[in-house]
């Protein structure tokens, strides 16, 4: 049996422990242990972007984390995104523009455009697919996907939509 790690982190703003050997991923503790599955796994290559988390506010591949690589950091995963029943901007802007199919990758855009706007709260198209580059969606195509991005760091800034024609 392999010595597992005790782990303290702070996951969406609460402190978190958890015990975990040292080859597991962050993506496995989520899902597996702390039941946080709205973080996807997809290639778990680092390639598709499905299971996005930020740590210490950087935007990583969960997949390619250790779980033991969280000891002492803030890990923010798309359950910490909306407040209460309320939607960020981001979520109801892709609900809006129907920028969402089978919902694999939609958490994996939700916190890397998120985490975008946390940065540049407006970016112009290109940055919006040059950030949102590691996250695939096999099902809608991009243009929904940008438009409501957009749309949402409209509404982020109290200004008028800034999408695409």
């Amino acid at each position: 049996m392999d010595p597992k790690t005790h782990v303290h982190t702070h996951i969406n703003g609460e402190p978190v422990e958890f015990l975990s050997e040292a080859y597991r991923s962050l993506l496995e503790i989520l899902r597996d242990e702390l039941m946080l599955t709205g973080t996807k796994e997809g290639c778990t290559t680092g390639d598709c972007g499905a299971c996005s988390v930020t740590l210490d506010g950087r935007l990583v591949c969960s997949c390619l984390v250790l779980a033991v690589e969280a000891e002492g950091r803030r890990v923010g995963t798309v359950e910490g995104i909306a407040r209460g029943e309320t939607l960020h901007p981001v979520q109801q802007k892709l609900l809006e523009h129907a920028a969402l199919q089978c919902g694999v990758c939609t958490p994996g855009i939700v916190v890397a455009a998120t985490s975008l706007l946390e940065r540049n709260p407006d970016p112009t198209e290109r940055e919006v697919r040059y950030w949102l580059a590691g996250n695939l969606c096999r099902c809608t195509g991009y243009d929904k996907i940008i438009r409501a991005v957009l749309d949402a760091a409209s509404e982020l800034r109290g200004a008028s939509p800034n999408v695409l024609e």
